[in-house]
């Protein structure tokens, strides 16, 4: 599971191969042991929960890097390694 970007304690995740439960694209969050699953087209949470503050971090940062988390995710996908995403700053 890659890391691809950490900011404000948040912690964002790609896995290898990683389409057969959702079966669309999407990032693994962690949050201070919170987890949540987004959708990358949508940016929004599809599974689990995090702080309200937390998720509107994401968000915003999944609307500032769309298309690079859409590549990441098909580097991901084929097993390749993603590549790191600027944190929100």
């Amino acid at each position: 599971m890659p890391t691809i970007s950490m900011f404000y304690g948040i912690v964002i995740s790609l896995y290898f191969y990683d389409n057969k439960q959702h079966n669309l694209p999407h990032i693994h969050v962690r949050y201070q042991g919170t987890k949540a699953i987004f959708n990358i087209e949508t940016c929004e949470i599809i599974e689990g929960d995090l702080p309200k503050k937390q998720q509107k971090l994401v968000s915003a940062w999944m609307e500032i890097h769309k298309d690079e988390l859409i590549a990441d995710w098909e580097l991901a996908l084929d097993g390749q390694q993603p590549y790191k995403i600027e944190p929100l700053k």
